[in-house]
């Protein structure tokens, strides 16, 4: 039930806790909108304002300046909290393009550096190399009391480009040495050389881990990726770098552990992004689950299935790929497909697991140029081929980017501009990467 002081207060202050929580009908104008509606016009009176838990129930006729008939998150007014919200997750993929600059980034956004530094002040109160050094630090502190890794390694991965440089502005803003920090947290015994380190990555509970590994177990590409014993594991190949990932579960943690390879951490930042979106780790469920059970129709299946969250993907081309193979047939069959495209166009590895033998490390600049008989030997029928083949030309042109920076509507619309794929496989493609179309996140 909705307390209508409690409502109005939050209307009054336009407090984006509540945007979504609730809609405002004003009875003297006959529209109804969102709390954090930014119209200057005077505020309505309370004796004028209904409050509804959905938009469904206002009766009311949207207002055209917040559109609460849209998904919070969606509406024109959101652009500059979408862009903010996506800038964090390009600099946390960005680490193989550690080169670029401001300019170039804000280009992608398709806005200028100018605007990209008003928009990050005003939604995060930070400039963006102020967000940028807080993301590498808080790495940095991570890899520094639950890992092995070597301060001198710390700084590389967090994305310092020296250790005096690390260490310096970690003097500044935690009062401290990193050899101080890692004294206090990591016992002696614990920072001997390893091949492979461990890093917790925190979820909000409820988490229904076992249908994650469900969902998954029956979608898995034979020798990339591999469910046993509770775990998930796959190898790995982010730019020139190889090695292999192993998750598990620690509920009483509240977090995910992954176990990977030494050989990673110079792309540590890119890989912990990809983790969370594959596991769908930055899901609010506690207020998914209060607005989607106003629904009759949906109550009890939450209050049955508590913490269930939408499988991603661990790479943006891997997943288009797949989502073409996957086009009018059986998931058994598609998944059939693609480990035999990534047989085909992997690399053979050697790591601790027998199910784990190669690299999905097909990159469109090659698949590109691959025929489309050599394509086509591999069961692929042709029109399926071609479309493969112009979705890897579009990423290797820079056509399509899987790093953020596009929103969901341009990369359906740039998707669907391409033969052999219509709206299905263009919301397939974005509704598995929750981070980057924002799906129930």
């Amino acid at each position: 039930m909705l307390d209508p002081e409690i409502a109005y207060q939050a209307l009054t202050s336009r407090d984006t806790r509540f945007d979504g929580v609730f809609f405002v009908g004003v009875t003297s104008t006959g529209i109804y909108c969102r709390p954090i509606c930014p119209v200057k016009a005077p505020m309505p009176m309370q004796k004028n304002c209904l409050f509804f838990g959905s938009a469904e129930k206002a009766r009311f006729r949207p207002c055209l300046r917040c559109r609460p008939e849209l998904a919070p998150g969606n509406a024109p007014v959101d652009q500059a909290h979408r862009i903010a919200d996506r800038l964090v997750q390009r600099i946390e993929e960005g680490v193989l393009e550690q080169h670029e600059g401001l300019d170039e980034i804000a280009a992608e956004f398709g806005i200028s550096a100018r605007q990209l530094r008003r928009i990050v002040q005003q939604e995060l109160g930070v400039s963006p190399l102020e967000l940028k050094q807080t993301r590498r630090m808080l790495l940095a502190k991570q890899l520094l009391t639950e890992t092995r890794l070597p301060i001198i390694d710390v700084a590389y991965s967090s994305g310092f480009g020296g250790l005096r440089r690390f260490n310096d502005v970690f003097q500044a803003r935690y009062r401290m040495t990193p050899g101080a920090l890692r004294k206090e947290t990591l016992p002696a015994a614990q920072l001997q050389p390893s091949d492979t380190m461990r890093l917790r990555l925190s979820y909000r509970p409820p988490y229904d881990w076992q249908a994650m590994l469900s969902f998954l177990q029956l979608r898995l590409m034979k020798e990339i990726e591999a469910v046993e014993d509770g775990c998930y594991r796959r190898t790995v190949a982010l730019g020139d770098y190889r090695g292999w990932v192993s998750v598990s579960h620690l509920p009483a943690k509240q977090a995910l552990q992954v176990e990977f390879t030494s050989s990673l951490t110079p792309v540590l930042p890119a890989l912990l992004r990809r983790l969370r979106d594959l596991f769908d780790l930055n899901a609010q469920p506690q207020r998914i689950a209060a607005h989607l059970q106003q629904d009759p129709l949906l109550a009890q299946s939450l209050a049955d299935y508590p913490g269930l969250r939408v499988p991603g993907s661990f790479d943006g081309f891997e997943m288009g790929v797949r989502a073409i193979l996957s086009q009018q047939i059986k998931v058994k069959a598609a998944t059939t497909l693609s480990s035999r495209f990534a047989e085909a166009f992997g690399e053979a590895c050697v790591t601790p697991f027998a199910d784990l033998s190669r690299y999905y490390s097909a990159r469109p600049a090659t698949i590109a140029q691959t025929t489309l008989d050599e394509i086509a030997r591999l069961g692929i029928v042709s029109a399926r081929a071609r479309a493969i083949q112009a979705f890897a030309s579009a990423c290797a042109a820079g056509e399509l980017r899987f790093n953020a920076t596009l929103s969901p509507e341009a990369m359906m619309t740039r998707l669907m501009s391409l033969p052999g794929i219509g709206p299905w496989t263009a919301h397939y493609n974005c509704d598995a990467r929750p981070a980057l179309a924002g799906c129930l996140s």
